[in-house]
């Protein structure tokens, strides 16, 4: 997803893309994780930045990788020069904020036929019903043949979150209060209410952040609107 970005990246910085556990082209592990395990994602990219010899980074990532972000960021701040979040899936946020306990049954109730098909092993016809309950109706058509294909590749960490039995980690606004590095949030005009309600209680609890929102772009906004998200994030990444 981040490759076409790392060619502008690399032009100011040293820019790496790592494909998360369980993910393509690692190994898959029996059991697998899924990408709900955020606390676990944020535990591997601290260990993958050791393992590179580096002391500070910037962090720019998406959706279940944000979420990961998130608990790194929280766990090892002094690892952290900025941080770059596109719609990040941190329901622990939304416990006890007005109307959100509906907007979450929504977006759950959406996702229901992709887990069940999931389960059922049919990766195929999952796919597509996944990427329109979290990106609208019409988000899978929209996608490049090479994002099919990416969808496709990583489909053992869908159907590990559509049977995983792990406790969802919580990730809440007193964590995100402790992250003081620059944070960019980013997100999509026309993404779920339930993204939106993150992404606002994310502008609310984090002290140092500013906030965009892509015009055109559902969830996928790297993907769906990578010149104005790459300008916007290299301008970001640019002051800190």
């Amino acid at each position: 997803m981040w490759a076409g970005h790392l060619p502008k990246f690399a032009g100011r910085f040293r820019a790496i893309a790592y494909s998360r556990r369980n993910h393509f082209p690692n190994d898959v592990s029996p059991d697998g994780l899924p990408d709900a395990a955020a606390d676990t994602h944020g535990e591997d990219l601290a260990a993958f930045v050791r393992a590179l010899g580096l002391s500070r980074v910037r962090i720019v990532a998406h959706s279940s990788g944000a979420h990961g972000a998130l608990f790194f960021a929280t766990r090892y701040p002094d690892m952290l020069v900025s941080l770059a979040l596109n719609e990040p899936p941190a329901t622990g946020l939304l416990t006890g904020v007005p109307n959100a306990a509906d907007i979450l049954k929504e977006f759950g109730s959406k996702q229901v036929p992709a887990r069940e098909a999931a389960k059922a092993g049919d990766t195929q016809r999952a796919i597509p019903l996944f990427v329109d309950a979290v990106g609208g109706p019409g988000a899978y058509e929209r996608r490049s043949d090479a994002d099919k294909k990416m969808n496709l590749d990583n489909a053992a960490s869908l159907q590990a979150d559509a049977t995983t039995k792990l406790p969802r980690p919580v990730f809440t606004c007193e964590m995100a209060k402790a992250i003081n590095v620059p944070t960019l949030l980013s997100g999509g005009e026309r993404s779920p209410k339930f993204f939106y309600l993150i992404m606002d209680q994310l502008e609310s609890c984090l002290p140092n952040r500013e906030r965009i929102v892509v015009a055109g772009s559902s969830h996928t906004v790297p993907s769906e609107s990578p010149e104005a998200y790459g300008q916007a994030v290299l301008a970001f990444l640019g002051k800190h």
